[in-house]
């Protein structure tokens, strides 16, 4: 396989690809790939690296796996190509941010690659997915590869806003320096945790670009 990243992220990946898990885990996603529809496209796979120099990351928001369905999953987490249906936790997303910017704005594509061009890692925990097979990948060792992307950018960056939603990026976000980072946590954009009133009103994004601003770096525009 390919990798395909920003060079600034060179250290992590080699640091990584030189041990087994990386070097069964990519084996075992290239078999995939050749026997079964994955997601996203093989060359999109590492999309997320391949977007802004580390030093300039802002934010990082945590995901749990690809969209599975035929076209949609682009690399970054929470985004779908271009004329793809926006997706229920996405227009969540967007319906919270239009609450908290008190404005009416819907945008007519869930493509997030303009919120990665500004320094924002959207970072799936697993980065493939089996087609119309929700967390298939889970037993793959994408989820320690993340960590260790993790673990890299709470201990090489400063000042770095993560956005953790729901239970699942929380855990996968337990080992953060909170001393040197921003660490925003609520419940998941998805229908149901929303519906329950644990996703509208969190003020994440508003709250994301105070601390940006008070940081001397460039706001989002989300």
């Amino acid at each position: 396989m390919e990798i395909t990243i920003h060079k600034s992220w060179k250290n992590l990946f080699e640091a990584e690809s030189n041990k087994d898990y990386f070097k069964n885990l990519i084996v075992q996603v290239d078999e995939e790939y050749q026997n079964f529809t994955c997601f996203p496209p093989k060359d999109l796979i590492f999309n997320a690296f391949n977007q802004f120099p580390v030093s300039d990351l802002k934010v990082v928001i945590i995901g749990q796996d690809p969209y599975h369905g035929e076209g949609e999953a682009n690399g970054l987490c929470f985004s779908v190509n271009d004329g793809v249906a926006i997706p229920p936790s996405l227009k969540n997303i967007f319906s919270e941010i239009n609450n908290e910017y008190d404005r009416l704005f819907f945008p007519a594509t869930g493509n997030l690659e303009h919120w990665a061009k500004q320094g924002i890692l959207l970072l799936n925990a697993s980065l493939t997915v089996r087609k119309d097979l929700a967390n298939s990948h889970k037993h793959l060792k994408w989820n320690v590869f993340t960590d260790a992307v993790i673990q890299y950018i709470s201990d090489n960056n400063e000042n770095v806003v993560f956005l953790l939603w729901g239970s699942f990026a929380q855990k996968k976000g337990s080992k953060i320096d909170r001393e040197k980072h921003f660490v925003l946590e609520t419940g998941h954009p998805s229908p149901l945790s929303a519906n329950r009133g644990l996703w509208f009103g969190n003020n994440h994004f508003l709250k994301t670009n105070e601390y940006l601003i008070s940081k001397n770096k460039d706001k989002i525009e989300w």
